[in-house]
């Protein structure tokens, strides 16, 4: 009969930057190494493999024998070895001159690492643009695969989606496959059966076709329930065997072999997106839940399935928009990656080109797509990951400090709109601190990098309504009437799982940003649990615009903001002046004035700190007090009378932060938790840690009243730490 389909099989194979040791290697022993040992029993089925940078370092360091194992698979040709953008990007969220970069970098690890020619790749999430057509070809790719949805947005049907095509750019040509959506859903979690009569089906209505099923490698094995089915139950095993079994009609390849034995389908250009889930994720809270309420509705009408392929959702740069503090990331990424380019260009000695190799491999590690996005899996909401993305980019930039810089001791500021706000931000750097901070936004201080520690104490995220909340509110709804009539919660709401019992009730969203110097007036009397609800309030301070100027001297710079706004019915004016001086070992002072307050009324006066990145519910990250004791972990609620130090400590992390008080305050703590969706259930996540030092007082005769407090950061530990980690590694 001979060969009248061909099927492409794509492993997927991804773990971000910054995840957990023991995800890493969960997923090697459930996933990738069970995978192996089936496959290699199958040498006459080949498939294409591609391997995230991230995952691909961790593997030649913890496991070897896996990468001698893909070598030899490689070498025989039963393994297509695929590449892409070195870190695992979104292609749309870094610059171009990046995507090569990454994209040949990491062709020519693979072809160091595997000995085999590198002809096409992975795009990342499927984020796709048209644009992104030249960059692949100038990065030497030949073949990619995206979903066939984006081939459905352009205006092709289903029935013209067994192959390839030829799409165009700037006078480049680049052949994409449609990844097909039936097989991803089928594989691994339906018959095997079901899908060779799919398979079939398609064979006999266009034969000599080509069909993709690329998907993630963690859904053998990894994903949770899958390791059971797929190896013990002997789902993969029965599937391969079918494939055998029908391997006079069914040829199982791989994309280059398809491209180079099959003509194109033809010509297409293909619009700007994603995968249909990425798409809709993208959207707002409420244009989501719209969205999914038109589905419902119409998913029976006549007609529907025919328009679902003219539904597309959003788009994924809008993410940037959907989230500020994902923004912010992005910026600061994009900062690096300007200032590591001029150096490029511009040239640098002999002696500092290691420090920018390594400070452009950073930079790659921090452009890992998982925490720039945020869907059915934690993404931006997870602490580590956003905490690993800064940890690379103040790496690379301290690297291109250390450039530029050649005094040990130096101080630098800078204003540009660095958040890309259409406003000035100010940026005050030294050897020990990086601060940003925001006048027209409240003069926050919305970033605060503590080099020794690789730190950002600011990567904070606030609480806001996600469309899955509604889904946790009315799951326990249901859970308490089941429970109240006897029934089996289990059974009751089966595709929602709690990690922690009453989620529903934590629910609470935050109308101002999580950040520091965010200045506060609340009424005079109120309690913690008032402020805590974000009530109480009575200034217009917290997000308004503050005029500022700058002062520079050899020694020190100081950043002085000025509001004039209302307290009530009052009208005040408020400087604050941020001080980073050269010779300040980690600290920060900030001078607060307040003038032309009313005479003999009490005000309130609140500054309010947030503490990112220092974990809760650990014995060993706690809060302390001007004695050095102890005050609780850092997810304490604390009422706190007269004092005029309080301390954070996370000695995992090496970092010890204090904030001395020229006044005596009295001091609340409460901590920032989000609800997010992840592939476990739905969780509570610490984002940060709130420090608000409040004043209640009346002004003196001149209206005026004033406060200095001092920012600390004791890094010490953290360097002990990686000093002694250098030595034992040899580094």
């Amino acid at each position: 009969m001979g060969c009248r389909l061909r099927l492409v099989l794509v492993i997927h194979n991804h773990q971000p930057v910054g995840n957990f040791e023991g995800v890493f290697e969960e997923s090697y022993q459930n996933s990738y190494q069970p995978f192996l040992d089936v496959l290699s029993e199958y040498p006459d089925i080949p498939f294409s493999l591609h391997t995230s940078g991230s995952l691909m370092e961790w593997l030649v360091e913890a496991h070897p024998e896996y990468i001698d194992r893909v070598r030899g698979l490689a070498e025989s040709g039963q393994v297509e070895i695929l590449g892409g953008p070195f870190y695992e990007p979104i292609l749309a969220g870094i610059p171009r001159c990046d995507r090569i970069g990454q994209i040949t970098a990491y062709s020519d690890y693979l072809k160091k690492l595997f000995g085999t020619p590198v002809r096409g790749m992975w795009v990342p999430e499927r984020v796709w643009e048209q644009s992104f057509v030249s960059d692949l070809v100038d990065a030497g790719m030949e073949f990619t695969l995206l979903d066939d949805s984006h081939f459905s947005a352009a205006g092709i049907r289903a029935d013209k989606m067994h192959g390839y095509y030829l799409s165009e750019d700037e006078g480049r040509l680049l052949k994409i496959f449609p990844d097909n959506e039936t097989l991803r859903y089928q594989i691994p979690f339906t018959d095997p059966v079901e899908t060779i009569h799919y398979l079939k089906e398609i064979a006999d209505h266009h034969p000599h076709s080509v069909v993709v099923f690329g998907d993630d490698g963690e859904k053998f094995g990894a994903w949770p329930g899958t390791y059971d089915h797929v190896y013990r139950d002997g789902w993969l095993r029965k599937f391969l065997d079918l494939l055998r079994q029908n391997s006079d009609w069914l040829k199982v390849t791989t994309l280059s072999e398809s491209v180079d034995t099959v003509s194109p389908l033809g010509s297409c250009y293909l619009p700007d997106a994603s995968y249909r889930e990425m798409n809709e994720w993208a959207l707002s809270s409420e244009r989501q839940l719209e969205l999914a309420e038109l589905k419902e509705k119409f998913a029976e009408a006549e007609g529907f399935d025919r328009l679902k392929p003219y539904l597309r959702g959003g788009f994924w740069r809008n993410f940037r928009v959907k989230y500020a503090e994902l923004n912010e990331m992005y910026t600061r990424m994009l900062h690096v990656s300007n200032r590591l380019q001029s150096l490029e260009e511009t040239g640098v000695d002999a002696e500092d080109l290691p420090a920018l190799h390594e400070a452009r491999t950073e930079l790659y590690r921090a452009q890992c797509n998982c925490p720039y996005w945020h869907g059915a899996f934690g993404g931006l909401y997870l602490p580590h990951l956003r905490n690993a993305i800064y940890k690379h980019l103040i790496s690379a930039d301290t690297l291109l400090e250390k450039i530029t810089h050649r005094d040990a001791n130096w101080l630098a500021v800078e204003v540009g709109d660095f958040n890309l706000d259409a406003r000035k931000e100010i940026r005050m750097a030294s050897n020990r601190l990086v601060c940003y901070l925001a006048p027209a936004q409240g003069g926050h201080l919305y970033e605060l990098d503590v080099r020794g520690a690789k730190h950002n104490l600011l990567a904070t995220l606030d609480r806001r309504p996600e469309p899955y909340h509604d889904i946790i509110r009315q799951a326990a709804i249901e859970q308490q009437q089941g429970s109240q009539n006897g029934e089996d919660i289990g059974k009751i709401h089966n595709a929602v799982r709690f990690k922690q019992p009453g989620l529903e009730k934590k629910l609470q969203y935050d109308h101002t940003p999580r950040k520091s110097l965010v200045d506060h007036f609340f009424q005079p009397g109120v309690d913690l649990e008032t402020v805590i609800q974000g009530g109480g309030e009575v200034g217009d301070f917290v997000q308004g615009v503050y005029l500022s100027s700058l002062k520079r001297t050899d020694e020190d710079c100081e950043v002085r903001m000025v509001r004039k706004g209302y307290v009530g019915p009052y009208e005040i004016e408020l400087t604050k002046t941020v001080s980073l001086a050269k010779n300040a070992s980690g600290s920060l002072e900030i001078h607060y004035e307040l003038s032309h307050l009313p005479a003999d009324v009490p005000l309130n006066f609140g500054v309010e700190f947030n503490f990112a990145g220092m974990a809760a519910g650990a014995s060993d990250r706690y809060y302390y007090n001007h004695l050095g004791k102890q005050l609780g972990q850092l997810e304490s609620k604390l009422d706190l009378e007269k004092t005029d130090r309080i301390g954070l400590v996370d000695e995992w992390l090496g970092l010890d932060a204090a904030l001395d008080l020229s006044a005596p305050a009295s001091i609340w703590t409460f901590p920032i938790e989000t609800i997010s969706q992840s592939e476990g259930g739905y969780e509570l996540v610490h984002q940060s840690s709130v420090v608000i030092p409040h004043w209640e007082f009346v002004a003196d005769e001149n209206g005026r009243w004033s406060v200095t407090i001092t920012l600390s950061m004791d890094t010490s530990a953290a360097q002990a730490k990686a000093l002694s980690e250098a030595a034992a590694s040899g580094a």
